[in-house]
């Protein structure tokens, strides 16, 4: 899934994984999705919750792609907002949830929204569905389709779509994310509610 041109770093988390990172322009990012079912302090993130207290809570929670841990690799696990916001940190020590802000710098620095996505997309179809477009992966960030869960607990669009949470709120129980599609090499930033499951980034200090 990542780009054999480039050269990678690579960083440990909490819980001993280890993950392959990537330096474009002035930033240093994990090149691969965040798995990490505890804090920072070693505190566990909550798990196992139904759709009713999915939609309900207001406290971090992760969820496996269809409750299914075979998708936690390559995708990772599906983070809620108030993991990615909890002050005690989804992201190891020297690491941070990036803001929207730098999502932003991340994309103009690969020439703007509409082409960025496909610099950052992994290739081919084995995890995009078909076409895929754009994809090409010239940053090595590598991004993966890991679909998402919504606010009402239901999960869906592997293959679609990759979505990355900031830590950034527009207002309470809305915050920002970054997307990308398999049907065009286009990313953007949307809100949605802070309720959803979707992948995680760190971003080194």
């Amino acid at each position: 899934v990542h780009n054999p041109n480039l050269t990678y770093g690579n960083m440990t988390d909490q819980e001993g994984n280890v993950y392959k990172t990537i330096v474009i322009g002035t930033q240093e990012w994990m090149a691969e999705n965040l798995k990490t079912s505890t804090y920072r302090n070693g505190d566990p993130i909550a798990t196992n919750l139904s759709d009713t207290d999915w939609l309900n809570t207001q406290i971090g929670a992760w969820v496996f792609y269809n409750n299914d841990s075979q998708y936690e690799c390559p995708y990772g696990k599906l983070y809620n907002w108030y993991a990615v916001s909890d002050p005690r940190h989804v992201c190891p020590t020297g690491w941070h949830e990036p803001t929207v802000g730098e999502w932003t710098i991340l994309t103009e620095y690969l020439g703007g929204e509409a082409v960025a996505g496909g610099k950052m997309k992994t290739i081919g179809v084995d995890y995009w569905l078909s076409p895929n477009t754009s994809a090409l992966n010239q940053s090595g960030f590598s991004g993966l389709p890991g679909g998402l869960r919504n606010g009402n607990g239901a999960i869906y669009n592997i293959g679609v779509t990759g979505n990355w949470w900031s830590s950034t709120l527009l207002e309470p129980g809305s915050a920002w994310v970054n997307y990308m599609y398999y049907q065009d090499g286009n990313t953007s930033n949307g809100t949605t509610s802070s309720q959803a499951g979707f992948s995680v980034r760190c971003l080194k200090d």
